[in-house]
């Protein structure tokens, strides 16, 4: 026999001993504990036939009588609410075993026409039943929970998941030495080495002077004067690309072979020179290739560490969202709670409708929020209904803040598209993060650049990568990548929605602006744009918001053509006379008092990215 129905005997025999206690001529525990069992997966023919033999053995006939029949409504009461509404709440419970002990009191002292303050005494008993059922449920829910974890099993809490990250250590522990091997090799190369230079020199001496009846004189003693010439030729073509006119003369003075000498040194020079970019080049990628293998480890660490399994330090919690779970008729199968690194909580769960009818996910999050006392809203990818088919949800913390979003663009005139291109992006662990990329110059190759910088962005932001590492890996893409001019700017605002925290990554791009009602604030960045050099300079900064807060990001476009002395200036004295409280109507405002400027002429694309912050 296992566990559970160990359990269900012990509350059998709970059900028995409850007819013993009595409060004066009352027995509320007798309802009371029958109707908080029965509203469990328990055998309830059992639990019935139990209570009426503990009746027997401990009340008198007149007693039995009446709570039979108090036992026998809750039972069909609660049974008709579960089929009617697939569900039974707690509270409905309690009111079926309370009214009717409230009832069968109030019947019989009519029909025995006794003092009447006996009703109150009844009235009294109703109230404790009641109060008494809404007490005793969650506990014995509780009691019935065989092993709070081994719904997923007791071996994946406490040995899987820490085996699983340990794994990832040891993977990101793997990636970050590759890591330190490719950093460690040769460093770059600007001119050729005393051995590169002998090299080239018994090149030269192989295709011409072993062929020459003199080679044995000039290259044999050591008071030639070929060693100094041949070094002198060598520095001359690497610094000027051609012999100097001096070493040509002294060359041709010592061997008749000389002009065909110095055209052989700068063929070679030339496939040196060659050789030494690729070279160079393959260093640079490993170096690229050595901070993705930075960004691979970093990852896997954070993976290792971002989620801590408080399942079973939290098994009351656990359990009590179940409880609420069990009373909207859903059938749990796995749970787990989670624990984020900023502290906050996510639940995931496997469920199931009991009935086979389609529960709306907001009850299931209602329930887990009343379960973990704290507000729970469903995942990003999480479905909108559960029916009969198990499926897999999740739930996070619902955060202190929400945005709204509004962006605002010109195309430059007689241009078909704009370069600019933009992202809003609402990441898990609740932030927001908004992104624009200007492309250099204007059209169709500022537009492919831009977006494929966004799109990259987008792409490592979403598979977990930090703010910067995604900036980082995006460049080393685009430096790959190798075009002419392919080069642009890159701005990000990340906010967190927990805290109100906004911090601004900023490569190359125009200042950014904060406006707290009347108040604005400049974030002004001087950094080059990304794609040019493989390590790049990011401006970090970061600014507390504010309920009502603002944040505007704008392309080069818009701040280049105000044509003003300090455009930044009077950027901030334009948001500070705009009063409108929707983010789409502000950024469509600031494009008009800046075409004031402009005279209605669009020089270069513009875009406007506003975004407002509340709390909820």
């Amino acid at each position: 026999m296992n566990k559970s129905k160990w359990k269900e005997i012990v509350l059998y025999g709970i059900t028995m001993i409850a007819a013993r206690v009595e409060f004066a001529g009352c027995y509320p525990l007798i309802p009371g504990v029958f109707a908080a069992i029965c509203m469990e997966e328990v055998n309830k023919t059992l639990l019935l036939i139990f209570s009426i033999f503990g009746m027997a053995l401990f009340t008198s006939v007149q007693a039995m009588a009446k709570y039979t029949m108090v036992l026998l409504i809750t039972g069909v009461v609660v049974k008709l609410v579960e089929w009617a509404y697939k569900n039974c709440r707690t509270y409905v419970g309690a009111g079926a075993a309370g009214i009717s002990v409230l009832l069968l009191t109030i019947a019989g002292e009519l029909m025995l026409v006794r003092n009447r303050t006996a009703i109150w005494m009844g009235v009294l008993e109703a109230v404790l039943v009641y109060t008494m059922v809404l007490v005793l449920s969650p506990v014995v829910h509780m009691f019935l929970e065989e092993n709070m974890f081994s719904i997923f099993g007791k071996k994946n809490i406490e040995q899987t998941a820490p085996e699983h990250g340990q794994k990832l250590q040891n993977y990101a522990r793997s990636f970050s030495g590759l890591s330190q091997i490719f950093s460690q090799m040769e460093s770059f190369k600007s001119s050729f080495e005393p051995e590169e230079m002998g090299k080239m020199q018994q090149e030269i001496a192989g295709k011409i002077c072993m062929s020459c009846d003199q080679c044995a004189i000039c290259w044999q003693e050591d008071t030639s004067p070929m060693y100094e010439l041949f070094f002198r030729l060598f520095h001359s073509i690497e610094k000027r690309g051609n012999a100097e006119e001096d070493v040509h003369r002294e060359l041709a003075g010592c061997c008749p072979y000389s002009d065909s000498i110095v055209e052989e040194a700068v063929g070679i020079f030339e496939k040196a020179r060659l050789n030494l970019a690729w070279y160079n080049r393959l260093l640079e990628n490993r170096g690229i290739i050595a901070e993705q293998l930075d960004a691979m480890a970093y990852i896997m660490e954070d993976c290792a560490r971002e989620y801590r399994d408080v399942s079973q330090q939290e098994s009351r919690l656990v359990s009590a969202v179940k409880y609420r779970l069990k009373e909207r008729g859903i059938q749990v199968k796995e749970i787990h709670l989670y624990q984020r690194q900023n502290e906050k909580l996510s639940l995931q769960l496997k469920a199931a409708s009991k009935w086979g009818n389609c529960v709306p996910i907001k009850e299931v999050a209602k329930a887990a929020s009343q379960g973990l006392k704290r507000e729970m809203v469903p995942g990003k990818y999480t479905r909108t209904l559960v029916g009969k088919e198990e499926v897999f949800l999740t739930f996070e913390e619902d955060t202190s803040f929400h945005v709204l979003q509004g962006v605002a663009r010109l195309t430059k005139d007689h241009a078909q598209v704009s370069g600019d291109s933009f992202s809003f992006m609402e990441l898990e662990g609740g932030e927001c993060v908004m992104a624009l990329s200007d492309g250099m110059g204007s059209g169709i190759s500022a537009c492919k650049e831009s977006e494929m910088v966004i799109e990259l962005i987008e792409k490592f932001l979403e598979s977990g990568f930090q703010k910067e590492t995604a900036i980082r890996m995006m460049n080393s893409a685009m430096v790959i990548q190798g075009e002419d001019g392919m080069f642009s700017t890159v701005d990000l605002a990340s906010m967190d929605l927990y805290t109100g925290l906004c911090e601004f990554y900023k490569i190359g791009a125009a200042a950014a602006f904060i406006k707290h009602g009347e108040e604005v604030e400049i974030i002004s960045s001087a950094s080059l744009p990304v794609g040019i050099f493989q390590q790049i300079e990011i401006e970090r900064s970061s600014c507390q918001l504010q309920d009502g807060d603002f944040v505007v990001l704008l392309s080069d476009g818009v701040l280049d053509y105000l044509r003003v002395p300090m455009p930044e200036e009077t950027m901030r004295e334009i948001l500070e006379t705009i009063e409108s409280n929707n983010p789409g109507q502000m950024a469509k405002l600031i494009l008009e008092r800046i075409l004031l400027f402009t005279a209605g002429k669009v020089k270069d694309d513009m875009t406007v990215l506003v975004t407002g912050i509340w709390k909820k």
